[in-house]
């Protein structure tokens, strides 16, 4: 399962998105490091479920829309020279080690100071807060290769040492591969046996990203001024209401409402009887998302994935013609696979057997082979034929 860490300074709304997202139940408070161990859980991407265009009914989807899960984690805040120690250092960091992709949220209102504390909304600017999570952590890797570089440099006069495979065994705990290490090498323009110190933290610096995707998300902008929103705008990051979104959830989960997140609005009950308060509160949430096209927490969910990890649905079938499994259900699964992914590699996501075995596949729209090298698209329904 691919797993997203929700990240920023304490305080800008990380645990109320972190529980709208997944409504496991944690700790929210207007004080900095209401997070110290990280908190786990279970999301959902969102996408038009493949039932829709084969006119059929899964079962596995709601109104057409099918949620796939993937881990989350609520990383403790983090400050400006954590990885010097200060506020919880390392410990943030560590946190991080096991994240594919990374939603990096900033307090979009400007209503808390770099350290994490409340201040009134509009006197700070979340400017400052864009980029910091990518320093601290570029130079928290360059900490751990510091450490060991000189041992590094004298291995490189080894005969057949391959200094790219040597940090990325290294880096291997932060799910960080060789051929991340390779690129980050090619786009930093150095070379990795011989670079300086100024040399090695540009090289992190460009690891960071290529391992550690990350999306900014201005959360609480619904508490922004008009022109801090049009400023950060400016800056690409997309808009979220964790908060609202929370409270959507919680309404549709008591049936006061009905809404699927990523709806961009939602219908209250027939006959509820709700209070003026209830009504403006209700009100100022679809207003909200009537300004953002939704709350923007499933659509920050939905981007780390899709956009940042450049991912594609493709659901595996086992009877081209009935769409079924073994057991004649109805497009059971949907795996997450890397775009350009081939049959062959849906063949081993399913099971290593299978891929051993794999003879070709089946494309069960068209009900035609296709071939092992053939590069799978969202939405493919396929049948594997294997030995095994």
């Amino acid at each position: 399962m691919l797993t997203i860490a929700i990240a920023g300074k304490p305080n800008c709304g990380k645990s109320t998105f972190f529980t709208a997202s997944t409504l496991a139940p944690v700790e929210i408070a207007n004080y900095p490091f209401t997070t110290i161990d990280a908190n786990t859980g279970v999301a959902y991407l969102r996408i038009p479920c493949a039932c829709q265009e084969l006119g059929i009914q899964c079962g596995h989807c709601t109104n057409g829309v099918r949620f796939i899960p993937v881990g989350m984690i609520d990383v403790a805040g983090l400050v400006p020279d954590a990885h010097e120690g200060k506020g919880l250092g390392n410990q943030f960091l560590d946190h991080l080690k096991d994240a594919d992709a990374i939603i990096h949220i900033i307090d979009g209102s400007g209503g808390t100071d770099s350290e994490g504390n409340p201040v009134d909304a509009g006197s700070h600017d979340p400017h400052e807060d864009i980029g910091f999570i990518e320093y601290e952590m570029s130079m928290w890797v360059y900490g751990i290769l510091e450490r060991n570089w000189a041992k590094l440099q004298r291995s490189t006069q080894q005969r057949n040492f391959d200094i790219l495979d040597a940090i990325a065994e290294a880096l291997a705990g932060l799910k960080i591969t060789y051929e991340h290490v390779r690129d980050a090498e090619r786009n930093a323009d150095i070379d990795l046996k011989t670079c300086s110190t100024d040399e090695l933290i540009k090289f992190c610096s460009i690891l960071v990203p290529l391992s550690k995707p990350m999306v900014v998300v201005a959360n609480k902008a619904d508490l922004a001024s008009e022109d801090m929103r049009s400023q950060l705008k400016e800056t690409g990051i997309s808009f979220a209401s964790a908060a609202s979104e929370l409270a959507l959830r919680k309404a549709a989960e008591g049936k006061f409402i009905t809404y699927l997140p990523g709806d961009p609005t939602f219908t209250i009950a027939p006959d509820l009887n709700l209070s003026d308060a209830q009504k403006r509160g209700l009100m100022a949430i679809q207003n909200m998302m009537d300004t953002f096209g939704g709350t923007g927490v499933q659509q920050a969910i939905n981007g780390s994935v899709f956009d940042l990890l450049d991912m594609i649905v493709v659901y595996p079938v086992e009877d081209e013609n009935k769409y079924c499994d073994g057991k004649g259900r109805v497009l059971p699964d949907a795996f997450l696979m890397k775009r350009g992914s081939t049959p062959h590699d849906l063949a081993y996501q399913v099971h290593s057997d299978i891929g051993d075995g794999f003879l070709y596949a089946v494309d069960a729209k068209t009900k035609m082979r296709i071939k092992e090298t053939h590069e799978l698209h969202t939405g493919d329904v396929i049948k594997i034929v294997s030995t095994k």
